[in-house]
């Protein structure tokens, strides 16, 4: 009998030691062409300050005020807060991917926490294996401690596996985990965003914001009227 109790814990162990393991998923290096390195290169440059782009100003209020209440557990600072939401948004707009997308990605990946390495390696927010900084920049990993790199860094990787895919997200995600043709991690990301990170833009926001379009367009027209019958 204690054999038995001790072989089930041992079994236990390493189950629980294999399920985290696998999990623990890592980009792998895959040779390129030229011309897409250059691409991805060239897609990292800038220091431009994050201003992400919205449809209005209501729109900018509610999607910011919303994305920062689902933040706060895990991003106290208000300070902070802000600026990191800001520069996914900014960073997921450039590469041409859903920020909520990108939300969902960091909260599997390291839970918001940007000092985070992972047993295979994987530095950061987006957990970034160090050999992308080999390939796309001057080589310091320590560069991937840096909230604003990393997020930029895991963008234009998590684009690159999805042109790579054909717009699959699924496996564009496992590619980016390492886990191609498995869909723990796809299933995983794609969990977190539509119970955490889904925005619905609330109808009186898009009310506000119509508002706001018709009486621009009015005041362009009565412009255009004006100067068309050659009144100052």
């Amino acid at each position: 009998m204690k054999f038995n109790s001790w072989m089930i814990r041992v079994v236990v162990v390493a189950c629980a030691l294999w399920a985290s393991s696998a999990m623990a998923g890592r980009q792998i290096y895959e040779p390129m062409a030229e011309s897409v390195r250059l691409a991805m290169r060239t897609s990292l440059e800038g220091n431009q300050v994050p201003y992400p782009i919205f449809d209005s100003a209501p729109q900018r209020i509610d999607w910011l005020s919303t994305m920062s209440a689902r933040l706060a557990k895990k991003a106290p600072n208000f300070g902070w807060r802000l600026e990191l939401i800001k520069t996914i948004r900014y960073e997921a707009q450039r590469a041409g991917l859903d920020p909520q997308l990108v939300f969902a990605v960091i909260e599997v990946e390291s839970g918001f926490k940007p000092k985070v390495y992972s047993s295979a390696g994987a530095i950061g927010l987006m957990q970034v294996m160090p050999f992308w900084t080999t390939l796309l920049g001057d080589g310091n990993p320590r560069d991937l401690l840096d909230p604003r790199i990393n997020i930029r860094y895991g963008c234009v990787i998590l684009r690159h596996y999805l042109d790579m895919e054909r717009g699959n997200v699924e496996r564009a995600l496992q590619r980016y985990n390492g886990s191609l043709g498995r869909s723990d991690y796809s299933d995983l990301v794609l969990g977190a965003l539509r119970h955490h990170w889904v925005y619905e833009e609330p109808w009186s926001v898009k009310q506000e914001a119509k508002k706001i379009q018709n009486a621009s367009l009015k005041k362009t027209t009565v412009k255009a009227t004006l100067a068309s019958a050659g009144t100052p």
